[in-house]
């Protein structure tokens, strides 16, 4: 295990994936995609790497969320209708997280994330399709996706921005930008109780490696928000698209 062998460099290793992890996720693309496969390269467990990963990126919300006032103006109503259910429902679903077998569900998780990806890539055509055909997504239907985008987030978290982003661009925000600023909020809102039924229950965090991930996430999660009002939104869903399909493949690989 890397931690045994030398304390210094798994530190300076998760030090530099959580900066790297809050730019990339909190510009649009997907913080577990380093953070994740940082702290199993430590020799971690999978089940400890996925709690002490979702401590340890509450900097990188935390961060994204003080930088993203300027996207937020005219959402706030979204965010207090939204926030209550995708915090309940993140709870729940790190309890299941806790309490149950991950078997079957982890074999979901791969395409799923691919299936989100995919749909952000086509988001603009979609978009034009319902306003050709005057159709949107109720509010029964947006509810019960934005529970299960939750559900899973405080089950597994990866590959959730790209869901909720996902699902925000056909519901809410057709701006990417305006879109990944209400994820990181909602989703730092979503985390925190999770993160502290981790810390209760006792049940994995590495508090060895949240300290140095949470440090680069925090530091990653100020910058992000000024990267993503940087690049054009193209190229913007382009990447985050390819890193949801390159966490798709890892995930998929690793089962």
């Amino acid at each position: 295990m890397l931690w045994h062998a030398c304390r210094v460099l798994a530190a300076t290793l998760l030090l530099l994936a959580g900066l790297l992890a809050g730019i990339i996720g909190t510009a649009g693309g997907v913080t577990s995609l380093v953070a994740y496969p940082a702290l199993l390269a430590t020799g971690m467990s999978p089940f400890a790497a996925n709690v002490t990963n979702s401590v340890a990126l509450l900097g990188s919300g935390f961060g994204s969320a003080l930088r993203s006032g300027p996207e937020l103006q005219g959402h706030y109503r979204t965010l207090t209708r939204w926030a209550p259910g995708i915090v309940l429902f993140s709870l729940a679903g790190a309890v299941l997280l806790v309490v149950t077998p991950s078997a079957v569900f982890d074999r979901v998780v791969p395409f799923l994330v691919a299936i989100s990806a995919l749909i952000l890539l086509l988001q603009p055509t979609i978009a034009a399709w319902q306003q050709r055909r005057g159709r949107a997504f109720g509010r029964t239907s947006t509810s019960a996706l934005g529970a299960g985008v939750a559900l899973y987030n405080g089950y597994f978290g990866a590959g959730s921005g790209i869901l909720l982003i996902a699902l925000l661009l056909l519901t809410r925000e057709p701006v990417l930008h305006r879109a990944n600023a209400l994820k990181n909020v909602m989703l730092f809102a979503a985390d925190v109780l999770p993160a502290v039924l981790f810390v209760v229950v006792g049940r994995g965090v590495v508090w060895a490696a949240v300290l140095p991930l949470g440090v680069g996430a925090l530091l990653g999660g100020l910058i992000g928000p000024s990267v993503a009002r940087r690049v054009r939104p193209d190229i913007l869903r382009v990447l985050i698209a390819c890193c949801g399909f390159a966490l798709a493949i890892w995930l998929f690989v690793g089962q």
